[in-house]
């Protein structure tokens, strides 16, 4: 299964009282695909995962491959930090008919190395399906070290990987030497062009909701050898990169959305939307790049 090299990991949009917002859910989707998205990660990060029930999390599998009607994988985020849990999880994502899953590093218990490898082996051994491994350290508490993502790649359906440990030497010593067939994806907007350089794949984007036509056409101009073009590029997406994560995500996107008038609603609690301030940069940027008036 080939996810593409624009992979946009979506947020969740929810209407006024809260719930899964399904005809708006229709919108973003064919906004997205419209605008360059070749794969979606449905209940991800961006998706506000760890506020959605198990029932709200096969909703929107089940919608979610509904709205995008064959044209594009639809990738599940069935990982956690309970592996049972997972399992049960990706089997019934599987009998939906996903394409694929994302499995996140188990947050908040710190597994060594050896219980991540036995975490990501035994999920990806109960389902058929092609699987991609996100490392985030940032918000798990543990890193997959190198040499265990490298064992990982080896497991015969995990295919792929979401890093965004921001470590380059981390990147580069995986790229260096995983399977030729085992993807490695940025798992941060802003580091999409290096990681292409270090011989990645492509990124699980954020920003694409917003500017996903100018993130194609960055990723292309790499890919066609136009390196000064695609740097050219970054540096013009970079504002909005960083606006996205200037307080927790997906509060800023969000915020995005709305400028935008697309759905989104508001984020769940823990979360409270992002303040005035970080409003205001994401209209300024948005403006700047001709995206609203």
């Amino acid at each position: 299964m080939d996810f593409g090299r624009l992979v946009t990991a979506m947020a969740t949009p929810f209407d006024r009282d809260g719930n899964l917002d399904e005809p708006g859910l229709k919108v973003l989707i064919d906004h997205l695909i419209a605008t360059g998205t070749t794969a979606i990660v449905a209940n991800g990060t961006t998706g506000e995962s760890p506020t959605l029930s198990h029932r709200e999390k096969l909703r929107l599998f089940e919608k979610t491959l509904e709205c995008v009607d064959g044209r594009i994988p639809v990738i599940a985020g069935t990982g956690n930090n309970n592996t049972l849990d997972s399992i049960e999880l990706s089997k019934e994502a599987e009998q939906l008919g996903v394409h694929g899953l994302l499995l996140v590093s188990p947050y908040y218990n710190r597994p060594t190395q050896e219980g991540l490898y036995r975490h990501f082996r035994k999920i990806s051994e109960s389902v058929t399906l092609p699987v991609m491994i996100y490392n985030i350290p940032g918000r798990t508490g543990v890193n997959i070290d190198v040499e265990t993502m490298l064992r990982l790649a080896e497991v015969p359906n995990i295919v792929a990987a979401k890093e965004s440990s921001g470590n380059f030497s981390q990147v580069a010593l995986i790229a260096a030497n995983k399977p030729d067939d085992f993807l490695l994806y940025s798992g941060d907007d802003k580091f999409t062009l290096p990681v292409l350089a270090y011989g990645g794949y492509g990124v699980v984007s954020v920003a694409a909701h917003l500017v996903g036509q100018e993130m194609t056409q960055m990723i292309e101009a790499f890919l066609n050898g136009e390196v000064k073009q695609a740097a050219v590029w970054s540096a013009r997406l970079l504002p909005v990169f960083e606006a996205l994560f200037r307080v927790a995500s997906p509060a800023p996107l969000k915020a995005g959305l709305k400028l935008l008038g697309l759905p989104g609603g508001d984020v769940r609690l823990p979360l409270v939307e992002a303040p005035e301030v970080v409003v205001e940069e994401m209209a300024r940027e948005l403006r700047r790049l001709k995206k609203i008036g």
